[in-house]
Order: structure tokens, then sequence, then C-alpha cells
């Protein structure tokens, strides 16, 4: 992943005027008090932490709030700390409904990894306010349980506690909830006091649905040192509908980009609504005010040409898959509708996007009757073979007619050819194996 480059940025606000942009962007949710934190930013640099808990092998858009949110503060020139949860992840913060299931220590400590390489590109781990990355297993696995209910536990109310709103659904429920994810919010407070006295840590920093858990750590710490330190919470992402996203709302987009490709992740953005679009453009990109204006003044007067979704798409790509796989996707999706040459594409950009059409699977020497067929293109022979006689058919861009057959030379990376009828109807041919 790569973060966006220094000429697309919009100039970050310095010290606690930065809580003025991240209101305007909609950032800002829940806080503890905000004049307070901003007189706190203008004295000096803060140190705040970001908390990830590796429960899949990938983040996903759903977290991109939070990861741009880093980058601003640390960009204002606040100190981040992005914690790793290696502790957490193998218990996981309670859902609504149901208990998490417990993944093995092996495998979450494989996600910690892959987590901590998807962080690294959203912040600076170099000059005066680094970045520095942590995991909470580190600190943990040290500490027993008899030490942790007399020097933690005591500080905690349960009557609190039982106001978390997972908590709440959860004891409403027939399943009720385990003591294990009951003390999720324990340790999460914890965390904040460790990093506080070990880091320096003022400020938390997560999603709506964690401000319970933000402040568990806020009350911890002002509990045991006797210190007011604080929290901030940035909305939960939703489309019109006011789904969310996330993978428990099973339509996950992942930074992980053998879990989503570079294609499927532009064609996300690009198919923003537009009554979306803007809202997304202030969240995740650094694109300036002037910037998002102008494109906003565009949705309205000519939503049709859908300039604010590709800026869109093309920044988020941009951030998490790169440039050059951005220009790739951009290369590859013009030569599907006819601006280029599917065969000057790279292959890996082809196959992802070849990956999403409709079609079907096709052995070499299948006649283009045969396969306009298979893939949809027709509903019959009779009507194959008139769209080919019409010279209404077309793979990769070139003419084909009824006396042909789908040979080597067709496939592009040797896996797959884009048959069209017309300039609208598209589909994959899949070769998956020689024939008999």
């Amino acid at each position: 992943m790569t973060a966006p480059t220094d000429d697309r940025q919009a100039p970050s606000a310095r010290g606690g005027a930065v809580l003025e942009e991240l209101q305007w962007r909609g950032l800002l949710s829940h806080t503890t008090d905000l004049e307070e934190l901003h007189q706190l930013m203008d004295e000096g640099p803060v140190t705040f932490y970001l908390g990830c808990d590796p429960t899949a092998a990938s983040l996903h858009v759903g977290h991109l709030v939070q990861l741009c949110l880093m980058r601003r503060l640390q960009e204002a020139g606040h100190h981040p700390v992005v914690l790793v949860g290696g502790a957490t992840g193998l218990i996981g913060d309670p859902r609504p409904t149901s208990e998490r299931t417990l993944n093995d220590p092996e495998v979450v400590a494989g996600w910690v990894q892959s987590i901590a390489d998807q962080v690294r590109p959203f912040v600076s781990f170099e000059g005066e306010n680094a970045a520095r990355l942590v995991n909470n297993l580190d600190w943990f696995s040290g500490l027993g349980a008899l030490d942790f209910l007399r020097d933690v536990g005591k500080h905690f109310r349960v009557n609190q506690m039982l106001k978390k709103d997972s908590v709440s659904a959860r004891l409403e429920s027939e399943q009720g909830i385990s003591y294990t994810e009951f003390s999720y919010q324990i340790l999460q407070g914890y965390d904040y006091w460790h990093l506080h006295i070990q880091e320096g840590v003022q400020l938390q920093i997560g999603g709506q649905d964690q401000w319970g858990n933000l402040m568990a750590g806020v009350d911890f710490v002002h509990r045991k040192e006797g210190r007011s330190v604080h929290a901030i919470t940035s909305p939960l992402v939703t489309d019109s509908t006011g789904k969310k996203f996330g993978k428990s709302e099973g339509n996950a987009i992942w930074l992980d980009p053998e879990m989503t490709s570079a294609w499927t992740f532009f064609q996300f953005w690009l198919n923003a609504e537009d009554v979306k679009v803007v809202e997304y453009l202030k969240l995740f990109t650094f694109l300036t005010r002037e910037q998002i204006d102008e494109l906003a003044a565009q949705v309205e007067a000519e939503p049709f040409k859908r300039a604010a979704q590709r800026a869109l798409a093309r920044e988020m790509t941009a951030m998490v898959h790169g440039e050059q796989a951005t220009a790739d996707v951009e290369v590859a999706a013009a030569a599907l509708f006819g601006k280029g040459s599917l065969r000057e594409v790279p292959v890996n950009a082809i196959l992802d996007a070849t990956r999403e059409l409709e079609g079907a699977e096709v052995r070499l020497g299948d006649t283009w009757v045969d396969v306009v067929v298979a893939t949809g293109l027709a509903d019959s022979r009779k009507s194959a073979k008139r769209f080919l006689a019409e010279g209404a058919i077309s793979v990769n861009g070139e003419t084909v007619s009824a006396d042909g057959a789908l040979e080597e030379g067709d496939l592009l990376g040797e896996r797959v050819a884009v048959v069209k009828r017309g300039r609208k109807n598209m589909a994959a041919a899949r070769v998956t194996s020689d024939p008999a």
C-alpha cells in the first residue's frame, strides 16, 4: 500500500487547529473535552494511539477512516502509536448478537504481522514525530491473573461495564455473554493506561462503536493515576441505506490485494452513490477543501459524468494499492470499453478486471458459436450464428466469424478472452483445461 503523494494532500493544520479540520470533514463523532484537547494540542505535540485487533487476515475499508485520521493527526505534528492487538485479538470485542469464534494463537500471530504491514504506509516511521508500532501481547503475556484482578479489575465498575451497548444487547439475548467477551473492555482500558505510562499517550482514537471501550481506558487512567486523558471517535461509514462497511455486514472490501483486487477496490469507490460521494471525499481523501467543493459542484451540475466518483476511486486506490496499480486499472477499464487495446493491458490487471465479468468456462477448440452461447451473449446457436454473421461479435476487440474457433492465441494471460456483442454486452470466456 502507498500513502497519498504530497501533491494531492491538503495543507495540514497544526496543533489544535487540526480539530477544526476534522470537524469540517465530519470525522468527529464523540469527544471527551474538545476545548481542553484543543488547548493541549496547542501547547505541544500530543501522543495518541490507534488500536487494531487482528480478527481477520486483513483490515477492510471500514478501518480506513481511522487510518486516515491517524495520518492527519501526524501531519499536524502529533505522535502516533499504532497498537496491533496480539492479545486482545485472541478474544475480540463482543459482537451484539453472538459469541466470537476464538482463533488459534498461531493464526492470530500471523494476522498481527499482516495488519502491521498494512498499517505502515499510512504513517511515517521517520522524523521528529515518527510513529511507533506496539503489540499488546508484549505486556499482557507476563501479567498474572491474580495481579490483573488485584491491580486492574478493582478499578472497573461492573454497573458501568453493563451499560456498553454490545454488552447490554447480549445480556438481553437468549445466549447471554461469556466472561471472556465481557472482560474485553478491561483489557482495552489497560492498554490505554500502559501506553499512557510507557509512551506518554494522552489521546486514543477509534470508531464510534468503540466509545465505551475508549471511555473504559479514560476512566481507568483517571482512577489509577488521577490524570485526565482524552478520546475521540469517528462516525461509522455507511451507504445511503445505513448499512456500514465491514466484514460483519458481509460486504467487506479488504485492503489486502490478495483478498480484494485493485480492480474491485477501484470499482467499489467508482460506484459510490451521488448522495454519499462528497461525504466519502471528505472522510477518506487528502484533497483540499477547494478541490472537494469543486467536485461537489460537479455532482450537482453534471452527476452523469461521475467526476467525483472517479476522483474518489483514483485517490483511494492509489492510497491502498499504489499509483501503478491504479494506472493499470484505469487502462484496463478503458480497454474493456473500447478505448485502447486489451493486449496492451498488464496481465494481472486484465485478469482482475475479467474476474468480475459474467461468463463461462470453455475449451480451446470450441467454435465461436459455442462460446457465444456458453457465455450467455446469445440464447441459442441460431441467434449466435446470426450475431456472428452480422459482425456483432468481437473477441478482445477483434471481430470474429461463425467458422472460427477459440485458439490459444485468443487468450489474455493464457486464461481468458473478452467476448462482446455490440458495444455494451460483454462476457469472459475462461479456459480451465485443454480439450480431451
